[in-house]
């Protein structure tokens, strides 16, 4: 009885924290109403016993939503708690296309004819959850993800403006046409 009421809570609060990221009026605001969203349903899938999805859900989009913040702080030069803002442009339009996909998506899902189970579930659920997931990939997941960090790295690295060597040149003693040699604070 008690995981019901948790999984419909849940549901609640993932849908109105999905709703608050197109209401509230700062980046910061709406990076943790989208966060606290994700958790609901991460919460969620844990309920469905589906430990390891349900826990890589959680941290995944605690830790996307972390940089996501510091992305903001660092690239666009702001305080995302303070510097308004809205999520929606041309809101009659995006209200349209939204209320088209829930009715299309829920016509979809009620009036679909499922088809019954075949077979026996899995011993190990969560490792054939897994199987299904990845199977022969999962080598070039694992590849895959140094090459994602190096990207982000070289974007930083690109789009960053001044570096220490251009502050105190290539000996790190002062830029040649640095007034005060030894560099900043000396």
């Amino acid at each position: 009885m008690f995981v019901d009421i948790l999984f419909w809570v849940m549901t609640v609060v993932a849908v109105v924290m999905g709703a608050a990221v197109f209401v509230v009026d700062s980046m910061a605001r709406a990076t943790y109403a989208l966060a606290l969203s994700f958790v609901a349903v991460g919460v969620q899938v844990l309920l469905l016993h589906q430990d390891y999805v349900g826990v890589i859900v959680i941290l995944m989009m605690v830790m996307e939503m972390a940089v996501m913040a510091v992305y903001m702080v660092m690239f666009m030069g702001m305080n995302p708690a303070l510097m308004p803002m809205s999520m929606v442009h041309d809101k009659r339009q995006a209200l349209a296309a939204a209320s088209a996909m829930f009715l299309s998506l829920a016509a979809g899902a009620l009036l679909i004819p499922w088809p019954a189970r075949r077979g026996a579930p899995a011993a190990d659920t969560t490792r054939a959850l897994g199987e299904a997931l990845m199977g022969s990939k999962m080598l070039v997941m694992t590849a895959v993800s140094p090459v994602m960090v190096a990207t982000i790295v070289a974007g930083i690295v690109i789009a960053a403006k001044r570096t220490r060597y251009d502050r105190f040149g290539d000996d790190l003693r002062g830029a040649p046409d640095d007034p005060q040699p030894g560099g900043i604070g000396r």
